[in-house]
């Protein structure tokens, strides 16, 4: 029987408390971890929950609907609306110094998660590559349109691609000397998942800029930068998020400036020349 979650009278918790007499040893098992860790479940994905638990995905996804939910992120969104609740009736501190603190905490996280040798690793790919494109959609897809202007100020063009219908078609034209940056907090983007396959499936070599290490999108990758400002859904496209994404950017396009060190000072030279005759 699938109980049905009213978002107005019930809130989660209360629903999987009243009906965990009707769960199976495995779902037990998601109900204790749950409850057990409330406020991290938000920001973690199907796959990571399924290994906290050590069950298999579709037991996750059966628990969902079990609860009324049409899949986990519809749940993850139930979540966060109670949390926020919670939140909203224990605000404690202004929300410039919440908004300060989570941009510090973001980077500070990020930094720790930083892998010298992908990092490495992905500058030599970008550097051997012929051509390069980036795939992102929404907040992602602007930190791919800055990732391209930093790029472009040094001499390095990429191709941006945020229109998930164009990266399909783009990704059946790559071939090995093609290296695709993905670029996706969750890493479970279907559309960029898809295209992702696609390009691989022909050739080309992927860089993925994620949050999660084990997610569908870092299956395909042949290095993985991973950022740390994990969001609820009730967050997305948040700043804070992007500002990890943007960081990891940084560092990247670091790492190909130092490799290309004379060119990229004298195309640097030549934009500065260029704008200075645009400022009055």
């Amino acid at each position: 029987m699938a109980y049905q979650l009213d978002d107005n009278n019930v809130n989660l918790s209360l629903l999987m408390e009243q009906n965990k007499n009707t769960y199976t040893k495995s779902e037990q098992k998601l109900y204790t971890y749950i409850t057990e860790n409330f406020e991290q479940i938000v920001y973690q994905s199907l796959t990571e929950l399924a290994i906290a638990c050590q069950v298999g995905e579709a037991t996750v996804l059966r628990f969902c609907r079990k609860l009324g939910c049409k899949g986990y992120q519809e749940f993850k969104l139930s979540l966060a609306r109670e949390l926020s609740n919670r939140d909203k009736n224990n605000n404690h501190g202004t929300y410039i110094d919440k908004v300060r603190n989570n941009m510090i905490q973001a980077i500070e996280d990020t930094h720790h998660l930083v892998d010298d040798e992908q990092l490495q690793k992905a500058v030599e790919m970008i550097n051997e590559a012929k051509t390069a494109v980036i795939y992102g959609v929404s907040s992602s897809g602007i930190a791919g349109l800055d990732m391209q202007n930093r790029l472009m100020r040094i001499g390095v063009n990429f191709e941006v691609i945020t229109d998930s219908h164009n990266q399909v078609i783009r990704s059946n034209s790559v071939n090995k000397d093609t290296v695709i940056i993905a670029i996706s907090l969750t890493g479970s983007t279907k559309d960029i998942i898809n295209a992702v396959k696609i390009g691989k499936d022909n050739g080309a070599k992927v860089i993925a800029i994620t949050n999660y290490m084990k997610s569908p999108l870092t299956q395909y990758a042949d290095s993985v930068l991973l950022t740390s400002a994990k969001e609820n859904p009730l967050d997305s496209g948040s700043l804070v998020s992007k500002i990890s994404q943007l960081f990891v950017i940084d560092l990247l396009c670091t790492g190909i400036t130092m490799a290309n060190y004379e060119k990229a000072k004298q195309t640097k030279e030549q934009i500065a020349h260029t704008i200075a005759n645009k400022l009055y």
